[in-house]
């Protein structure tokens, strides 16, 4: 019978956590059904099935990481004899495309004398041995056997259970949640950053959006027009538009912007590819239509890749200001506090306006506070003063 093994996913990602089998043993399946939704470090995806036959076992349950080429399901059945998949073939993901299945002879297998070991699965052999463990709260992932054989036995977890346990939940760090983590890890471990911050008074941006919004079909949001002024402004401060290489810092051309979108499955970055081209129209459509992909759980892993800046409207949780984390290895990020009503002096009186806090993290390898505050103060001013600055864009 045939095992079909998890795909290559593209994008250097070598496994998968299994989110929600769309199958069971018993199922009859047809070619390039959906069969499993996985999560990986980028985004859930759904994996078509390159068989077509009855389901004879489900290789992992919800919450299993498995590596890329480990068995998912095998398929017996009528399912079709001497059908293999390529590396081109059904081994691909709804959405990426398909090349054409290779009929070939199927290669005899080695039997096995062992199970096959898999990544993070301890060697466990006995029902009970894992049902003491379930009770008790011990991850048999964390125990180290105590037999030169790996396998982990009663004694083990009873040894366990001797220690002093910190009590509460425990939620084990995979898929986006531990993607997020490595990254900002690393960003804070590589890069020196920087912040600075300034108020801006944006009764003018909310008064033109209003405006831009009143006769077209086609609304701009705030994050949408800030987002436009970030995309000016790094042309003019190409530094912030970088990242560093070694020993050298690399100026891209491209101005591919990302934005943090809060999503049930964690905090992603949806990137607009070459925003800098776009209209103030189109960058905030098309930013407002990732964040609904994103919403839904169906954006491709290319859709989470090769950002050069990224914006983050945090002003959406009710918050003022944020030191936000660089998104690695991007050189910059742009931060987005609440719009509230304060007292503000303008013209050497004193009225309500609504104020609105920008911050800047920036790597401070690729240039100093003049540069990250020229930029923020080019931002600023572009919010105090949007019809003007929409002008000259």
């Amino acid at each position: 019978m045939p095992d079909f093994l998890l795909p290559d996913l593209g994008e250097g990602l070598t496994e998968a956590a299994i989110v929600d089998w769309r199958v069971e043993v018993g199922d009859t399946v047809d070619v390039d059904q959906v069969v499993v939704e996985v999560e990986t470090a980028k985004a859930a995806v759904e994996v078509p099935v390159p068989f077509a036959g009855v389901v004879s076992a489900l290789h992992g349950e919800p919450g299993q990481l498995l590596p890329v080429g480990a068995p998912l399901l095998s398929v017996g059945g009528f399912a079709e004899p001497g059908v293999t998949t390529s590396s081109g073939s059904g081994n691909v993901l709804i959405g990426y495309g398909t090349a054409p299945a290779t009929r070939r002879k199927r290669a005899r297998r080695p039997v096995r004398t062992t199970a096959p070991t898999r990544p993070k699965q301890p060697g466990v052999i006995s029902p009970f041995v894992r049902k003491l463990a379930s009770d008790n709260g011990i991850d048999l992932a964390r125990l180290t056997p105590g037999g030169a054989d790996g396998i982990i036995r009663r004694a083990d977890v009873e040894a366990a259970l001797k220690k002093p346990v910190a009590k509460g939940k425990r939620v084990p760090l995979t898929g986006v949640r531990k993607a997020v983590a490595d990254k900002l890890a690393t960003s804070r471990r590589e890069i020196p950053e920087a912040t600075v911050w300034v108020d801006v008074d944006a009764t003018e941006l909310v008064a033109a959006r209003a405006a831009l919004n009143a006769k077209s079909d086609r609304p701009v949001s705030l994050l949408g027009l800030i987002a436009r002024f970030a995309v000016a402004g790094l042309r003019r401060f190409p530094e912030l538009n970088s990242r560093v290489e070694g020993d050298e810092i690399v100026l891209l051309d491209e101005i591919h912007l990302g934005f943090a979108a809060q999503t049930d499955r964690g905090l992603v970055v949806p990137v607009v590819r070459d925003a800098g081209t776009l209209s103030t129209r189109d960058l905030s459509a098309a930013i407002g239509d990732r964040a609904r992909t994103a919403r839904a759980g169906k954006l491709a892993p290319a859709d989470l890749t090769g950002g050069t800046f990224t914006v983050n409207n945090y002003g959406v949780f009710g918050v003022d200001g944020s030191a936000a984390i660089i998104n690695h290895p991007e050189a910059a990020i742009l931060g987005i506090g609440r719009i509230i009503d304060r007292p503000w002096v303008v013209d050497g009186a004193l009225a309500a306006r609504k104020i609105c806090e920008l911050t800047l993290a920036f790597d401070h390898r690729v240039c100093d506070g003049g540069t990250a505050g020229g930029f923020l103060r080019f931002v600023a001013d572009c919010v105090e003063s949007p019809v003007t600055a929409l002008g000259d864009l």
